[in-house]
C-alpha cells in the first residue's frame, strides 16, 4: 500500500470540480467518494501531475486550463442530422443526451443544443471541453 499518491495507484478521494464562474459542474460531497486509476489515461496528466505526492487525508485545490482538461471545443465535433435520421417516436429536446454508435461499434453520446425545423444540432463534445476548471480533492484511500 502506498504512503502517498504515485504513478498508477487507485485512488479513492472527494471531487469538487467548478466552472470558473464558481457554479459546481460535479461533486461527490455528501456522497460516496470516486475512484481513478492513474495512468490509464481516464485523467489527463495534467489532472495526475497534481495528485502525485498526496496522502490520505490531504486536499488540495487547483486550476487546470480547458486544454489540459477535456480540451478546447472542436467545431467538428458539432454535427447537423435530418430529422429522419431518428426513430420517429424519439423525443427529441434541446439538452437531451443521446446515444449514438461509433465506427469502433462502442457509444458516443451526444447533446442536443439546436433544433431548426428538420435539422438537429448534436455536440459530440466532452460537456466540460472549453471549460477552465477549479478542482478540490480530498485523498480517502491509495490502493484501497
Amino acid at each position: 500500500m502506498s504512503v502517498v499518491v504515485q504513478a498508477n495507484d487507485l485512488v479513492l478521494m472527494h471531487l469538487e470540480l467548478k466552472l470558473k464562474d464558481g457554479s459546481i459542474a460535479e461533486t461527490t460531497r455528501g456522497g460516496k467518494p470516486t475512484r481513478f486509476q492513474l495512468g490509464d489515461d481516464s485523467l489527463s496528466p495534467a489532472i495526475e501531475e497534481q495528485l502525485l505526492g498526496l496522502r490520505v487525508g490531504d486536499k488540495k485545490s487547483f486550476e487546470v486550463s480547458a486544454e489540459q482538461a477535456f480540451g478546447e471545443l472542436q467545431q467538428g465535433l458539432i454535427q447537423h442530422m435530418e430529422r429522419h435520421l431518428f426513430p420517429s417516436d424519439m423525443d427529441l429536446s434541446i439538452g437531451s443526451i443521446i446515444a449514438f454508435e461509433n465506427p469502433a461499434g462502442g457509444e458516443m453520446p451526444g447533446v442536443i443544443t439546436a433544433i431548426e425545423g428538420q435539422s438537429i444540432t448534436v455536440d459530440f463534445n466532452h460537456p466540460l471541453a472549453g471549460h477552465d476548471l477549479q478542482f478540490a480533492v480530498e485523498v480517502v484511500a491509495i490502493n484501497p
